[in-house]
């Protein structure tokens, strides 16, 4: 006499207790996430839009501003202007900086983000980092070139420079890190890419390349596609968990030890941005009312150290804001995803 064999496990079950016909089977209902869950991930992707909205607005006011007003370009032609003071002796440390940035230096970062994935098994992240180093930069390009004009207002050349590419490429590579690094790693990243994006910036002026709104223009830039990719981390994290509900081991997993780290590098950059800030406000407001902005040493040195201010803070805010979305953005993932 055999022994019936077991029916093989499928995704079905039997009829329910209720009155279901014989026989008839009935789909069982996939893992679907918490309404608290879900919530929440709108939030993360809503707050990275918000931030993204508010990069754009940025790039339109310091366009507006300091290209399509007279006093604007008044004042930030002067900060160009100012640049030649000193500029023998700044330019020594200047130059290396800026001859780092080239398309050469933004295929490695994206092969490097590649690798860092790959080890990490985060393929997601790979694209997301690929993702915002080619928008932001071809981003800058369109803008320059093809969409942003400069009026002919008494104040420089009239051919738009505005965003920095220098300035986008080496922040773009510096958000690029930050997305795919481990999350301990994440707040020494940002305080060195925001150190190094500032540098960049600070040193396109010292040369007379770019003048600030440039500057401070391609690193919104980058701070909109950096957002873009938060968000979209965000939005992935949502689809895993939905394949893969979190165990009960997820709250012990997910109490990783860089929740001090992100607050510490936060708090440290945003203290940054709000003093150079300050300073830049002062200085820029000084040159903005004079009655000749262009006229006097005082004023170009003026204008010239306000400009390098505001690059400093605008560098500090760009990467103390990813680096809170990008914590937000995959926290409580690690034990079910591949983005975190």
């Amino acid at each position: 006499m055999t022994r019936p064999t077991a029916a093989p496990p499928t995704s079905w079950r039997g009829p329910e207790p209720d009155g279901g016909a014989p026989g008839r089977a009935v789909p069982v209902d996939r893992p679907r996430l918490p309404a608290r869950r879900a919530g929440a991930i709108v939030r993360r992707v809503v707050a990275a839009l918000v931030v993204a909205a508010v990069a754009v607005a940025g790039v339109a006011v310091s366009w507006r501003v300091f290209v399509g007003s007279e006093r604007g370009q008044a004042v930030d032609q002067a900060a160009l202007d100012g640049a030649h003071i000193g500029q023998n002796r700044l330019w020594e440390v200047a130059e290396p900086v800026l001859d780092v940035v080239s398309v050469g230096f933004i295929a490695g970062a994206i092969i490097a983000c590649a690798v860092i994935a790959f080890v990490r098994r985060r393929w997601a992240l790979a694209l997301v980092a690929g993702g915002v180093l080619v928008g932001a930069n071809v981003t800058t390009r369109v803008l320059k070139t093809m969409l942003l004009d400069r009026p002919d207002l008494g104040y420089g050349p009239d051919f738009n420079t505005l965003p920095s590419g220098h300035t986008t490429a080496a922040a773009s590579v510096a958000a690029a890190v930050l997305l795919v690094v481990p999350p301990r790693a994440r707040p020494w990243v940002a305080v060195l890419g925001a150190t190094y994006a500032g540098a960049t910036g600070v040193s396109t002026l010292v040369g007379q390349w770019h003048r600030p709104s440039d500057v401070i223009a391609g690193l919104l830039v980058v701070l909109l596609w950096g957002a873009l990719g938060c968000a979209a981390l965000a939005l992935r994290v949502g689809t895993t968990v939905d394949r893969h509900p979190p165990t009960a081991a997820l709250p012990a997993i997910t109490r990783g030890g860089s929740g001090t780290g992100t607050r510490v590098a936060a708090v440290l950059l945003g203290l940054v941005a709000a003093f150079a800030g300050g300073a830049a406000v002062v200085a820029l407001r000084r040159t903005w009312s004079s009655p000749d902005p262009v006229g006097t040493t005082a004023a170009l040195l003026t204008s010239y150290g306000g400009g390098a201010l505001g690059i400093v803070a605008t560098a500090a805010a760009v990467f103390a804001v990813l680096l809170v979305l990008r914590r937000s953005a995959t926290s409580g993932s690690d034990a079910v995803g591949p983005t975190s």
